[in-house]
């Protein structure tokens, strides 16, 4: 008994055990690089997803259109019961040769039951709107895989984007709390001076007022990281009420490593996804007009059919009773003239064709025009992001010297509180500026075609 026992309390023991385990994996919270982001967003979000099922769905029709090249076989079988067989009028004198000219006798013929089983098939031998459907739809897959790296690219870029907006207020809000802790130093120093009849109650309030500023500011970026992680996990696809958390940093970005050697004249257009669509495009545009030049030329089917009917008043299938017959041909079909629907329809596709051209001339301009500028904004920003470095520096530099006067009785509390405020204004530009190297980088990699490796 007490065997059983001890085994009864091993296994709760082991259950408890591992459903504490599986509820520790449930909530344990999942680390993302960037790269993982994205590859997680490739699986999980639902306008790629949906791309994705476009071109499964064109690879199908595809397959369906290649079907029609094929032998197009059919069965049937059909069972008549003739309750009231047909009357058919004959001349008399057929069946009576006494009987007076011109008149008739009714006369039923067949049987009570008729059935018939048959196998027919079809084939195509030439049409040329097969063959060119056939070409279109493989050009239609090239189209769609061309738009699923036309969304992957675009997915990648707001992941990126919504990746970097998290990491950099969670930078803020690091920032922000040694801020709170330094001015919080100075303002208790500052009351116990005041309490002590060595500082003015004004100088107590200003540092006041700057802690409470700093204090809402971080308020309101721990509500900016709520919302831009919130902002991630819809980019990627990812349950909104999960924890996640990012493991990349912005020391490669802050430092420029990605920066060097821009050089927009070496950019290849046809790197880009937009680029490679209208090329998917204009071949089926061309495709298009080939289809109705053909459509003048004849179309050839052949055609057969195979079968056995079953004649008798009973049902019993006597083997005697089936009679098979059966049929073989050709059909051709010579367009000879429908109105000039086929000139006009060529000339609609020419017109089609030349627009795809015009809009390649287009796409190339604006595709150079995209790079320069993507160029210019990321060289700018990367200057600007240097610029607010040593802005820093030397406001930190400026509140140092300031405090260490304040310190010695030789600065003004008013000095003090001007300093700090310049340091957190070139802490906030400094993110500000960051922030828009990051997003620079990125429109820069997307206006390159080297945001997707």
């Amino acid at each position: 008994m007490n065997t059983k026992k001890s085994i009864l309390v091993a296994v709760a023991l082991l259950c408890i055990g591992q459903l504490k385990v599986y509820s520790q994996a449930d909530t344990a919270v999942k680390q993302f690089t960037l790269q993982a982001a994205i590859d997680y967003a490739l699986k999980h979000n639902m306008t790629y997803l949906n791309v994705e099922n476009d071109a499964k769905l064109n690879d199908y029709k595809r397959k369906e259109i290649t079907g029609q090249g094929m032998p197009q076989i059919n069965g049937a079988a059909d069972l008549r019961d003739n309750a009231i067989l047909p009357t058919s009028l004959l001349p008399a004198q057929f069946i009576n040769p006494m009987a007076p000219a011109g008149t008739y006798a009714p006369v039923k013929f067949g049987v009570q039951y008729n059935v018939t089983a048959s196998a027919s098939a079809s084939q195509i031998i030439f049409n040329s709107d097969y063959f060119v459907a056939l070409k279109a739809s493989k050009a239609l897959i090239d189209l769609s895989q061309k738009n699923v790296l036309r969304s992957k690219v675009e997915t990648a870029q707001n992941v990126s984007k919504a990746y970097y907006g998290v990491l950099i207020n969670k930078e803020r809000i690091k920032i922000l709390d040694i801020n709170i802790n330094r001015v919080k130093t100075l303002k208790d120093n500052a009351t116990a001076l005041n309490q002590n009849g060595f500082a003015e109650k004004i100088d107590v309030d200003r540092l006041e007022v700057n802690y409470n500023n700093l204090v809402t500011d971080k308020e309101k970026t721990l509500r900016l990281v709520e919302i831009s992680e919130l902002m991630l996990k819809f980019q990627m696809g990812y349950e909104l009420r999960t924890s996640i958390e990012l493991t990349d940093n912005l020391s490669k970005i802050e430092n420029g490593e990605d920066a060097q050697n821009l050089n927009a004249d070496k950019i290849d257009p046809s790197n880009r996804p937009e680029y490679m669509v209208l090329q998917a495009q204009q071949k089926l545009n061309e495709l298009d007009l080939k289809r109705y030049r053909m459509s003048y030329l004849p179309s050839l089917n052949g055609y057969g059919l195979l079968a056995e009917q079953f004649q008798k008043n009973k049902l019993d299938f006597n083997s005697k009773s089936w009679f098979p017959f059966g049929y073989f041909g050709l059909t051709l079909n010579v367009p000879v003239f429908d109105g000039l629907q086929k000139n006009w329809r060529v000339q609609q596709a020419k017109v089609n064709l030349l627009k795809t051209q015009n809009t390649f001339t287009q796409l190339k301009q604006s595709i150079d025009l995209e790079v320069q500028s993507a160029t210019v904004n990321y060289k700018n920003a990367l200057v600007s992001l240097q610029t607010q470095k040593k802005n820093i520096a030397l406001a930190q530099n400026v509140y140092d010297v300031t405090k260490k006067k304040y310190e010695q009785g030789i600065g003004s509390s008013l000095d003090m509180n001007t300093t700090e405020n310049d340091l957190h204004t070139s802490e906030t530009n400094y993110f500000n500026s960051l922030y828009d190297l990051i997003i620079a980088k990125i429109d820069y990699q997307k206006a390159t075609g080297t945001l997707i490796k």
